[in-house]
């Protein structure tokens, strides 16, 4: 059986989502970017949770210095050239948030989302959240709803859906992503990773793309992390078999699949410098695609686009 509470923790409000038979958790922040708070699961007794997390309200106000940490990203996804770009015959600038010259990570990172319904029974705990857009960023006028769904399912399957529905009267520049920070709660380097790519996105000297894809495939097989640095983006690989990537921790016998559908077509792999978790990001398009059009979505008045990505943790002895 599933079940959905709420309660406050650290000064966030919190909306849990519980399998009852395993104990296995989610934690949503709906007024906080509607982030992804925790994913616990039983380890030899004790929970386990494997999402690198704000410590509390006051962390979280500090986003931007704490990496982004599972935020939402829309309308557009990691870095956009001085905020800058083009669209329908008129130039735009973003007014946040800038790291550096350039604009990153969207305009949703810290928006409230409110609860529009939540479900449990015996097959899953799910609760869907919503924003209204309404061009409160100069540089992004557009009119938009941003609907996301967290579904927890047994098997320790968590499926995130984030839903887009334009309500301008014209058409709109749309891209979406997550940025979550994974640890099983030691150092990355001993960590075994994998993911199904054989390109890498060339990136210059300020991250952003230069147009050209690269032929890449160190991780094609389960390999030892250890030293590697990244802040790259790659193409997902959907010729082969999923999960399209796994992160294994050998010592505690636990893995993290990331299982995503078609509508997340990059695979975007941050190791902060104190290498106690790694950023794994679901991305619709690649970085800077307002301006190189590299997987830039332009939805229609009216219309909606879909993006899915699963989370599945396996305990493996």
């Amino acid at each position: 059986m599933f079940s959905i509470s709420q309660k406050k923790e650290d000064g966030f409000d919190l909306v849990e989502l519980k399998h009852e038979d395993t104990g296995t958790t989610v934690a949503v922040i709906p007024s906080c970017g509607a982030i992804l708070h925790s994913f616990a699961v039983d380890l030899h007794g004790s929970l386990l949770n494997v999402i690198d997390h704000y410590r509390d309200f006051a962390d979280f106000k500090k986003a931007e210095a704490g990496g982004f940490k599972s935020c939402k990203l829309s309308p557009f996804v990691c870095r956009l050239k001085k905020g800058q770009y083009h669209f329908a015959q008129q130039d735009y600038q973003i007014q946040k948030f800038f790291l550096g010259e350039h604009a990153i990570h969207g305009l949703l990172y810290d928006a409230a989302f409110s609860v529009k319904k939540s479900h449990a029974d015996e097959h899953s705990a799910s609760i869907m959240l919503k924003l209204a857009y309404r061009g409160a960023d100069k540089g992004y006028p557009f009119h938009y709803d941003c609907f996301v769904t967290y579904e927890l399912k047994a098997g320790n399957m968590l499926t995130l859906r984030t839903r887009i529905d334009n309500k301008d009267a014209g058409h709109i520049p749309i891209a979406d992503g997550w940025h979550p920070y994974f640890s099983f709660g030691g150092n990355i380097d001993d960590l075994q990773l994998e993911f199904q790519s054989k390109e890498i996105v060339e990136f210059d000297a300020d991250l952003l793309p230069t147009g050209k894809l690269l032929p890449y495939q160190e991780f094609g097989s389960l390999r030892t992390f250890g030293t590697t640095e990244l802040d790259n983006c790659f193409t997902a690989n959907f010729a082969e078999c999923q999960p399209m990537l796994l992160l294994r921790d050998p010592a505690k016998n636990i893995q993290l699949e990331i299982i995503p559908e078609r509508s997340y077509p990059y695979l975007q792999i941050y190791t902060p410098p104190h290498r106690k978790s790694i950023a794994i990001e679901n991305l619709s398009s690649a970085p800077d695609a307002f301006n190189n059009g590299m997987g830039l979505i332009t939805l229609a008045p009216g219309a909606s686009t879909e993006f899915v990505t699963s989370y599945k943790l396996t305990v493996l002895g």
